[in-house]
């Protein structure tokens, strides 16, 4: 039997589980799926964190003891969630101890509603560091403008960081920036190179909704011919984007020291649109040195009949750069696309993340009143 997996991480891909939750740590479904299918990974956001917390019943005993110490609603989803955090990190600890840092990583993702905010995201990543306090998490920080010098901040405090929330190329190549001057400050600050990592989240099948969305209302035969392109094609040109910094004299001077290179996560790799190969944000997207972060389903998907063909970036740059210029001059404004994407997925983490405190908030209510669930403290 073909073990797919195997030969996707043999290829250079990391494959890490885009989900948590108590029930999956509960039961050893994370170990199992660690120890069977591969995964060297985790990563979460507000969204994730949202579903998870929906099943209020695997939560019981906490927030029974949080609603009697009377705990904010806040307070209460950032004990909760650190605490899943916590117990994925021990899990995955073999997995780091065994590479040196480079995976057996978890996320926990800053609050959404900071994105904007520079000095309140550095706080509260370090708060998050101290928190969660395993040498094996990151710190998830989005890719706005206002999140470039938190990013920078926060790796020279010596914290390990994963920026999401990127789409484009340009802002790609100021996260980079903000990861060379953070390396270098930490440097300066003392600290051990080795043990600080950092990932870039490179979103993919985002694009093409967006983007195929534009392509249909144009409506020619040329612009239907582009649709399901532009996400591989963009995230291929960030690839060559991250082998040209890292062959600079600045990284190499980092890596001498010790420093590690921020490797590009691939984000969003479940395809959203049916009539696409449900594996194929992983198949052409693999190189060496990358993260591959997929829903179960994804990870299932690829597991049965996912096709491993090499390397399928480092030769595709002519390719992917025309069609992103013929997605361009057939009259898509990709600044545009870009700008929507990032605000779009601020918008749905913020969405995801009042709604994580309005459950909690009925959660705690329901356990302050005895309630047996969480719909009884509602009535």
């Amino acid at each position: 039997m073909t073990d797919r997996l195997a030969e996707l991480s043999a290829a250079g891909v990391a494959v890490w589980l885009d989900d948590l939750s108590r029930v999956r740590l509960q039961t050893g479904s994370l170990a199992k799926l660690l120890n069977e299918q591969h995964v060297a990974g985790v990563t979460t956001n507000p969204s994730i964190f949202a579903s998870a917390l929906a099943d209020a019943t695997a939560y019981d005993d906490q927030l029974k003891d949080l609603a009697a110490q009377g705990v904010t609603v806040e307070e209460a989803v950032r004990l909760l969630t650190s605490y899943d955090v916590r117990w994925a990190a021990e899990v995955l600890r073999p997995q780091y101890d065994a590479t040196n840092g480079v995976d057996g990583r978890v996320s926990i993702e800053v609050d959404p509603r900071s994105a904007h905010l520079t000095e309140k995201t550095q706080a509260e990543a370090k708060t998050l560091w101290w928190l969660v306090d395993r040498p094996n998490v990151y710190i998830k920080i989005p890719a706005t403008k206002a999140g470039l010098p938190a990013i920078t901040a926060t790796l020279a405090e010596g914290i390990s960081v994963n920026v999401t929330l990127i789409f484009s190329l340009e802002r790609y190549k100021a996260v980079m920036d903000a990861f060379l001057a953070g390396i270098e400050q930490a440097k300066a600050n003392g600290h051990d190179l080795s043990k600080i990592g950092s990932v870039a989240s490179f979103f993919v099948s985002r694009v093409d909704t967006e983007i195929d969305k534009r392509l249909d209302k144009i409506g020619s035969d040329e612009a239907k011919a582009l649709k399901g392109k532009a996400a591989v094609a963009n995230a291929q040109l960030a690839y060559q984007a991250y082998e040209e910094v890292f062959a600079t004299d600045r990284w190499k001077t980092l890596a001498a020291a010790g420093a590690l290179p921020q490797r590009p996560l691939w984000a969003s790799t479940g395809t959203k649109n049916p009539a696409y190969k449900d594996t194929i944000y992983v198949e052409e997207l693999i190189a060496p040195g990358v993260v591959n972060t997929m829903p179960e389903a994804v990870i299932r998907a690829y597991e049965d009949h996912g096709d491993t063909r090499g390397d399928t970036v480092t030769g595709s740059y002519a390719t992917a750069q025309k069609v992103m210029d013929d997605v361009a001059a057939i009259g898509v404004d990709l600044e545009d696309v870009f700008k929507v994407l990032e605000d779009e997925g601020v918008q749905k983490f913020e969405a995801s993340w009042s709604e994580l405190l309005e459950d909690v908030k009925v959660s705690l209510e329901a356990a302050a009143k005895g309630a047996s669930n969480p719909s009884d403290a509602a009535k």
